[in-house]
């Protein structure tokens, strides 16, 4: 059709020729109206790239941008990245001709494409997108303008999932700055940037700088919202689960349990936003050990992702991690271990064989068969999951960090004891410094390093980071978390070893075993 009307529009005025680009345009378009999201088909691709293709004929350039967003909006929520990205690429090429290299639309673009590829896991080409998108829109639009503070929002999430906190928190600093003195205290672009700069301190460890940013995106959203609004709920769900990282589940319960009730009534039961709320509620429940109430939650928020998402989609497999981490933990093998296939072949499908996701997917099918015993197969995949997130993330990310943990771990089990060490070390090395020394990551390699040096006998090694171990999760985590009473545990367990039982003794009662412990 396209070749057919290349050849004939050449004998037709340019008004009747865009009329019938206009035309066809149309007519794809339509077939594009309210398209569910899991029911996308090839005649529905098709759709879209012929109706982009006479669009480019039919508007000016800002209206095709904005006819784009909308006509690709499902195709995005469905994550058919791959698909649509070309299409933004030349888009872009289209304004920077039509308009000129510094316009406001081609930030706009060049904020779109960059969050295709943040999506996709490619964050080198998304990087300086955004990086050129902010420049623009400083350069334009002033430095106090509302898009640039949402330019340095998207470029500090990117520096956030690379793990440059470093680089992130000014950003984000400055986001939030520029969105109070425009926009106010109260507005609630304030409060999405007081969220993230929140997330941002929950990952490095800083909990107690998080919590009150959280609650204050919270009661934002809140008194300019209602009460019942969606955003709502997503700073409920947030604040819960940084409670739930403190250990505090009791204060995270009701948080989960009124998120949930907000988004079934306002969203409807089979939403996708529903599902994520049960997701983090069953995780809280498994913590909690109320396993048969995490269950059935996993199983929901499974069920309506592949119903209203498609099977396909990057979100089924979180969900089947999820339910897969469940089962391994329980010691139902069989039952993780085709879970963690599906969601591996998902998320290589959808997501390419390089994201961030698909290393985080081997290093859960390694673990398993690491439970499993089966050491032959368990090497490779942490192996490759460590060239994908070095590759992809950096060597200094704390994904990084985490897989030479766990291949440290399964050398340590096989006995290859120089082989271990040095990736303990760099491991904690990594966390350190990206994490900061208060970090619970932090604690967590300084357990795993002296229970390494403990093995060996060492226990002039091992004291000390026993002891740094406890002091950071008592600090960070309270004295109630779960993380504190195995770290006591295994200083407990040393000081017998090494002969001081007194001491024991004392650690052994702290955390409830006095009474089985032999005077």
């Amino acid at each position: 059709m396209q070749e057919c009307l290349q050849r004939t529009q050449e004998k037709k005025k340019p008004d009747s020729v865009k009329r019938i680009h206009k035309a066809i345009c149309d007519y794809y378009s339509d077939k594009l109206e309210n398209v569910d999201i899991k029911a996308i088909t090839k005649e529905h691709e098709i759709a879209l790239t012929e109706s982009f293709y006479h669009a480019k004929k039919t508007f000016e350039p800002k209206d095709l941008l904005n006819w784009f967003v909308t006509v690709s909006a499902s195709f995005y929520k469905a994550a058919f990245w791959q698909l649509i990205t070309p299409m933004h690429k030349e888009m872009l090429q289209i304004l920077e001709v039509k308009l000129g290299p510094e316009h406001p639309d081609v930030a706009a673009s060049l904020n779109n494409l960059a969050a295709l590829y943040y999506n996709m896991g490619d964050y080198e080409k998304a990087l300086p997108l955004y990086q050129r998108a902010l420049d623009i829109s400083e350069k334009v639009l002033s430095s106090q303008h509302p898009d640039v503070a949402n330019s340095l929002n998207n470029l500090a999430l990117l520096y956030d999932k690379m793990g440059d906190y470093e680089k992130a928190l000014p950003l984000y600093q400055r986001a939030l700055d520029i969105s109070e003195k425009v926009l106010g205290s109260q507005h609630p672009d304030v409060a999405t940037t007081l969220n993230n700069l929140a997330l941002l301190y929950e990952s490095m460890g800083a909990y107690e700088k998080a919590l009150p940013l959280y609650q204050r995106a919270l009661d934002i959203r809140e008194k300019v919202l209602s009460s019942q609004h969606p955003d709502v709920a997503n700073s409920l769900n947030n604040l819960a689960l940084l409670y739930d990282d403190m250990g505090a589940y009791e204060k995270a319960l009701p948080l989960y349990q009124r998120a949930l009730d907000i988004r079934e009534k306002v969203l409807g039961p089979q939403h996708p936003d529903v599902a994520q709320t049960l997701n983090n509620l069953a995780a809280l429940y498994y913590n909690m050990g109320a396993y048969e109430k995490a269950l059935p939650l996993y199983q929901r928020a499974l069920d309506i992702r592949e119903k209203v998402l498609g099977p396909q989609h990057p979100d089924v497999a979180n969900s089947l991690n999820s339910l897969a981490l469940f089962y391994r933990h329980m010691g139902a093998y069989e039952k993780a271990l085709p879970l963690y296939q599906r969601a591996l072949d998902i998320r290589k499908k959808v997501l390419g064989p390089q994201h961030p996701y698909v290393a985080t997917t081997l290093n859960n099918l390694a673990a398993l068969y690491y439970n499993m015993g089966d050491y032959e197969k368990t090497l490779p995949l942490y192996q490759r999951a460590l060239d994908i997130s070095e590759k992809v993330l950096g060597s200094q990310h704390p994904y990084v960090a985490t897989t030479l943990n766990n291949l440290a771990a399964l050398y340590d089990d096989m006995g290859a004891y120089e082989k271990a060490l040095p990736l303990y070390q760099r491991a904690l090395d990594i966390r350190e410094k990206v994490l900061g020394p208060q970090h619970p990551d932090v604690a967590n390699s300084l357990n795993n390093l002296a229970l390494f040096y403990d093995k060996m006998g060492d226990y002039e090694k091992t004291l000390p980071l026993y002891q740094r171990a406890l002091e950071i999760d008592e600090k960070v985590l309270g004295p109630q978390h779960p993380y504190v009473a195995q770290t006591l545990n295994n200083l407990a367990k040393l000081y017998e070893n090494m002969g001081n039982y007194e001491k024991a003794l004392l650690l052994y009662q702290k955390i409830g075993k006095g009474s089985n412990y032999p005077k």
